[in-house]
């Protein structure tokens, strides 16, 4: 039976607000730059999840800014074409074909995904890339011979960013060029860093594959639920594997005046909200 107009359906949802309340309030025009990705991004059930959560932001008055990678989508279509799939240290080794192929699948299909998801949830998104607005400026990454045409963001123009984000939710995909036209495959935890970088954002969010930080990546029972930025640095000579851009990318985001980092399990539905407006929180959060 459901309750009366106006009535709380239950105790424990009123507590959920309550709990909710002084959160929504901290973070009120507040930017929130989130990098999506793993599988979040895989699953439909998750999808619609993080569409949701997005929309729920910016209704609270929060300036969600979305960065995503697609690297699953790019791997099956690389995969069906017969090429090589090659990762070093997390960056997926890249070609002139590689970054190509990798171009068409972030904006050709990932992005308008993305945008028509958040669209249907009830708010209007719109579709960029680092290219959009000369918003990224790359250059090769520093082991260009290691992993080929990867490049890395010098300086985010966020200009076009602001302008969107006053009255959308900026969708931004990973890829971009340099002045010559040269095109790059550019990490996306990367980009997201120092996208929050140049916004000032207050956090950074990135949804990944695991339950945040691991002591030990075979055990989810050592999760680090938060740490240090200088922690990290110290330790990311020793992380190896898709970690490590991660946690690079949240010493980038706070050493360029970002209020906070947080890595999340994106496979658990709505973790964004869980992790935003509990006092318990999810994942693994890196302060300053």
């Amino acid at each position: 039976m459901s309750a009366e107009p106006g009535m709380p359906r239950s105790g424990a949802s009123v507590e959920t607000l309550m709990e909710a309340l002084p959160y929504i309030r901290e973070f009120h025009g507040r930017t929130v730059v989130v990098k999506y990705g793993g599988a979040a991004m895989t699953d439909e059930v998750l999808m619609d999840a993080f569409a949701a959560d997005i929309v729920l932001l910016k209704y609270v008055g929060m300036n969600p800014i979305v960065v995503h990678g697609g690297g699953p989508d790019i791997t099956r279509y690389m995969e069906r074409l017969g090429m090589e799939v090659r990762f070093h240290e997390g960056l997926r080794v890249s070609d002139p074909e590689t970054v190509e192929i990798a171009k068409m699948v972030l904006l050709g299909k990932v992005n308008s995904d993305i945008v028509k998801r958040i669209n249907r949830h009830g708010q209007p998104a719109v579709g960029l890339s680092g290219e959009d607005g000369s918003m990224f400026a790359v250059r090769p990454v520093a082991n260009a011979d290691e992993v080929g045409n990867v490049g890395e963001v010098e300086r985010v123009d966020v200009d076009v960013l602001n302008h969107i984000a006053a009255d959308y939710i900026p969708v931004v995909a990973s890829a971009a060029a340099d002045a010559r036209g040269n095109s790059y495959n550019v990490n996306a935890d990367a980009a997201a860093g120092k996208v929050a970088a140049a916004l000032r954002a207050h956090k950074i969010m990135f949804l990944t594959d695991v339950a945040g930080w691991l002591r030990d990546p075979a055990d989810e029972g050592t999760l680090i639920s938060e740490a240090r930025v200088d922690d990290v640095e110290h330790a990311l000579g020793d992380i190896h594997g898709g970690m490590r851009p991660k946690l690079s990318a949240c010493v980038e985001a706070i050493r360029g005046g970002v209020g906070s980092a947080q890595i999340v399990d994106g496979r658990q539905p709505h973790s964004l909200l869980l992790e935003l407006f509990t006092d318990e929180g999810v994942g693994t959060k890196i302060t300053p």
